[in-house]
């Protein structure tokens, strides 16, 4: 059965709406009638949520937060997690098996290997289970040539100060040719939300867990994660509610090969995906896919 709040349209209501709505219940109770006081007290809790984001500093330029959607999954705890990251501390290291033939590993794995701070995926993979579905390059070392119709690249290593040291560029609103040269490193995946905050991805019926890339526009990296399924639709829509200041993002994996890492001053956490049909069905309890490529950070020097 799905919840009642569940069949509400929120995309019809903005920020601004829940803080009207949230002053005076008066025309609440006139417009919605026999609904009022399910919808008074939704717009509630969806404004006190916007609201209710609390960062945990780690270490400099390192910020920690898991909040629950007022979205309610059927599986697991909908939470969210978000790790900030500021480029001004920490590099930014991508990884791939397939460069030096390495066996695939869990992101907790790749970490203790490689001394990363925290992990996440590098992007979805095809069926060899080493090569990333998009573009990817590392240096010299190119994992997949083919540019794609995904339409994010996210880019980091950068060989100059005329950019920024990273970013996810938007294929529809920056120009490839401008930028191909001015990385080392290079991840392809579906873009999410555009370089105009708006939502690019169509409602739909599959729910998944997820890994996100996004850039606020302080130019922090966030790697972003949550175990309970949403469709992406819903997931984006939550997310762009709470005051996270996204600039764009992109989609890296879904359903049970979603990982999240981090391992730093005494706080560790390990975070695996679920699919509610498909790959793992719902018997799965998020056990850490070995994964082929990874995004992983470094503190600097």
């Amino acid at each position: 059965m799905i919840p009642l709040e569940n069949k509400f349209d929120f995309n019809m209501l903005d920020l601004n709406m829940l803080q009207m709505y949230n002053k005076t219940n008066t025309n609440i109770l006139r417009v919605f009638g026999k609904y009022s006081l399910w919808l008074f007290f939704s717009l509630n809790s969806l404004y006190s949520f916007s609201q209710n984001l609390i960062w945990i500093k780690i270490d400099s330029g390192l910020f920690f937060s898991e909040v629950r959607f007022p979205l309610k999954s059927d599986i697991g705890d909908s939470k969210v997690t978000i790790l900030k990251i500021d480029p001004h501390f920490y590099n930014f290291k991508l990884i791939s098996a397939k460069e030096k033939n390495e066996e695939n590993k869990t992101l907790k794995e790749w970490s203790e290997s490689k001394s990363l701070i925290a992990a996440i995926n590098a992007g979805m993979y095809q069926g060899d289970n080493k090569t990333n579905a998009g573009f990817m390059k590392n240096y010299d070392f190119v994992n997949n040539n083919h540019l794609n119709n995904y339409n994010t690249i996210a880019a980091f290593n950068r060989k100059d100060s005329t950019v920024p040291e990273i970013q996810i560029i938007d294929l529809k609103c920056q120009k490839w040719e401008e930028l191909k040269d001015k990385y080392n490193s290079f991840t392809q995946c579906i873009r999410m939300i555009d370089c105009d905050q708006n939502i690019k991805w169509r409602q739909q019926s599959r729910e998944y867990s997820m890994s996100v890339l996004a850039m606020d526009k302080n130019g922090n990296a966030l790697f972003i994660f949550t175990h309970s399924p949403y469709s992406v639709h819903d997931f984006i829509y939550n997310l762009k509610l709470l005051p996270l200041y996204i600039y764009n993002a992109m989609y890296l994996e879904g359903a049970a090969p979603a990982s999240f890492y981090l391992n730093n001053k005494g706080l560790e956490i390990e975070k695996a995906g679920s699919f509610r049909f498909g790959i793992s069905g719902e018997g799965d309890r998020g056990i850490a896919w070995k994964l082929p490529n990874i995004i992983g950070i470094v503190k600097k020097d």
